[in-house]
């Protein structure tokens, strides 16, 4: 039983990665979106802003921005895969259907595509983390942990793009991600301080699941790292474990009656 909840789910990572051998470049290009944020924001804008205070010390507008624009890769390469790449094999190409003949259940299926969604977000992230890295962004060895830090991001936002997605019912219903992930990247503190928010808007977005984390991501990255790093992991953590079991429940619903 305990190996064939790894090797299962595997296969459906493998399949994917063989079926991304043709088109990589697709892979490639989503690379490129975090930089040109960062040296169109973080270091064109930065010369404006100037230095910013974290805990106590000076930073750079580039280093505060930085960590934010890595968990939105994370999420941004998790959500693509479990959203329109989903919908396509949920509704277009049958391509689940076509599993579960197999021995694979529906749990082996999300897990799968779940962790092929996990691993295209860390990817873009740690591609992502060189650069930081390259340009002086990251000052302590904390930012070993944000690669993982990232899948765990990404994880998170595939159990609930996947969710998403079984309630669409064409392609145009893909307008309303757009209304709720770029809030999410805007406004999850990627490019302000928490404080410049309204007093009423900051338990807002201290619920998003994107602020827990870019704020992780920026304690590693910056070495301020304390209890509330705990809490961002146990958020993420517990947003993974009921959005997979509602997208598990949800699709034995619309694949098994």
């Amino acid at each position: 039983m305990m190996l064939a909840a790894v090797a299962y789910p595997y296969r459906v990572v493998e399949r994917n990665v063989v079926s991304y051998r043709r088109l990589w470049l697709v892979l490639v290009s989503a690379m490129f979106e975090p930089v040109f944020f960062l040296f169109g924001l973080g270091v064109g804008l930065g010369q404006l802003v100037g230095d910013l205070e974290w805990y106590g010390e000076p930073i750079s507008y580039a280093q505060f921005v930085a960590p934010g624009l890595l968990a939105s890769s994370a999420m941004n390469g998790a959500i693509f895969d479990m959203t329109f790449n989903f919908y396509y094999k949920l509704k277009e190409s049958r391509t689940f259907d076509a599993m579960l003949v197999t021995p694979l259940s529906i749990s082996h299926v999300m897990d799968g595509e779940m962790a092929w969604a996990m691993i295209r977000g860390g990817f873009y992230s740690v591609t992502f983390l060189g650069v930081m890295l390259a340009f002086g962004l990251v000052t302590s060895w904390w930012a070993v942990l944000m690669p993982l830090a990232a899948l765990l991001v990404g994880i998170a936002f595939a159990a609930m793009g996947s969710y998403g997605t079984t309630f669409a019912r064409n392609w145009q219903d893909f307008d309303i991600l757009f209304l709720i992930t770029q809030p999410l990247f805007l406004l999850s503190t990627t490019f302000f301080q928490l404080e410049v928010y309204p007093s009423w808007a900051r338990p807002i977005v201290q619920l998003t699941p994107l602020y827990h984390g870019v704020d992780l991501m920026r304690d590693l990255a910056l070495g301020s790292v304390d209890g509330s790093a705990l809490g961002h992991v146990a958020y993420l953590v517990a947003v993974t474990v009921i959005a997979r079991a509602m997208v598990n429940r949800r699709m034995a619903r619309l694949l098994l009656t």
